[in-house]
């Protein structure tokens, strides 16, 4: 109730002819998002401008609002003070959800939004992908269909030739590295092949595409010194809530050799207190994984579920830090990673927060630790994804390295 943010101009802003009669029910889906007091009071007076900029427009309705004209108004306020463009969007995703205005779908207008939704629906049923793979393959084929439509707005799908794909790759190849980019193209050969079954494009079109070449175990495995992923632990500050949270992130993906995505989809039901246990399920290989829960990761977890967790109704272990409160994704850990590896000020170059991944295994195999076993505690499959730390374990390579051919002088030689 906005009576008690504003308990002396609560009746003024309740008599706003456009935007007063759904204040209230605006702040109460504020509290449920996760905004504090001072926020929520800042959105509701800003509410005075964002009616007084409709009612100058004659749009006098909640009915006459539409996703256009919000985004006329969050442009207008942008390049004004006072943070009122930022208020308009959160309006937007209120009105949004209370199905007031319709959420805005960019790809309605063009001709291709019903080939690709069957191209995802034939992934997910037919094919049985992951979501998150789906996602990839249906990201790849809008950037080629947008990219085609950015050239020629009269562009067609029955409009395909090798031309089109060929620039295409051109444009994708000075974006992505090689192994990115064939990843993109096999994404671009299935979606083309699905189309040419459906005659909607000229068959035979994927078997003109030539993937860029990249050779197995070319590169090392990216890992630094365990000294280093304790000094970045270290390094974390933990008086702020979003300090308590990385750190509690990156302590389980140093202890256990987790992945980012995994992170993401840890569950409050996971965690068996009683029995000491982390239960993963891995979304990469999909099969379970059972850990002891260490006395450092349990009360690293304690910490941030009792003192910085948001209070939300969601079973996801990990919440964003400020309002909107909502699970993380999947590339949230990485963003964390960055900026904390670059507040530590350590020299080290860090590549990426799956380096923590890799920094544990070779961790482990310096230590001694069986290879079957370092396996298991990642999930691995086949001893064969393990080996591949092998070649990172210096000490171990040396023992097994042939003595070089002593040169001969020149005297022997003439000899």
């Amino acid at each position: 109730m906005i009576r008690e943010l504003l308990p002396t101009a609560y009746a003024r802003h309740l008599s706003l002819p456009l935007l007063g009669p759904i204040l209230d029910d605006f702040d109460d889906w504020l509290v449920t998002q996760g905004y504090r007091f001072n926020s929520r009071q800042s959105y509701v007076l800003r509410c005075t401008a964002i009616d007084t900029y409709f009612r100058k427009r004659h749009q006098t309705t909640l009915a006459s609002l539409t996703p256009e004209s919000l985004r006329k108004c969050s442009q207008y306020f942008r390049r004004r003070p006072g943070g009122i463009s930022n208020t308009v969007g959160c309006l937007q995703r209120f009105l949004q959800s209370q199905h007031i205005v319709a959420v805005p779908n960019p790809r309605a207008d063009t001709p291709f939004e019903a080939p690709v939704a069957a191209y995802m629906q034939y992934l997910s049923e037919v094919r049985g992908l992951s979501p998150s793979t789906v996602q990839r393959h249906e990201h790849t084929a809008w950037q080629l269909l947008r990219y085609q439509l950015d050239s020629d707005p009269t562009f067609r799908l029955a409009n395909f030739t090798q031309a089109h794909i060929e620039r295409f790759i051109i444009y994708a190849g000075s974006r992505y590295g090689r192994s990115s980019l064939q990843h993109v193209i096999s994404e671009l050969r299935g979606f083309l092949r699905f189309l040419a079954l459906r005659s909607e494009v000229p068959s035979g079109l994927d078997r003109q595409i030539d993937a860029p070449r990249a050779y197995r175990l070319e590169h090392l495995p990216r890992a630094v010194p365990w000294d280093t992923v304790t000094a970045l632990l270290g390094s974390i500050d933990r008086k702020c809530a979003s300090g308590v949270r990385d750190y509690a992130m990156f302590l389980l993906m140093a202890t256990y050799g987790l992945r980012g995505c995994d992170i993401a989809s840890l569950r409050l039901d996971d965690i068996d207190w009683h029995a000491g246990e982390i239960h993963i399920n891995q979304s990469k290989t999909r099969h379970p994984l059972i850990l002891p829960l260490t006395d450092p990761v349990a009360a690293a977890l304690i910490a941030y579920l009792q003192e910085a967790r948001p209070p939300a109704a969601s079973r996801q272990v990990f919440l964003t830090a400020i309002a909107p409160v909502l699970p993380i994704t999947r590339q949230a850990p990485g963003y964390a990673f960055r900026f904390r590896a670059k507040q530590s000020g350590l020299t080290t170059q860090f590549h990426g927060v799956h380096c923590l991944r890799h920094s544990y295994a070779v961790h482990l195999l310096r230590e001694g630790i069986p290879l079957k076993t370092i396996g298991d505690l990642l999930g691995h499959r086949s001893t064969e994804s393990t080996c591949v730390y092998l070649r990172l374990d210096f000490e171990e390579l040396r023992e097994v390295a042939l003595p070089l051919p002593i040169p001969a002088t020149g005297k022997e030689a003439i000899s």
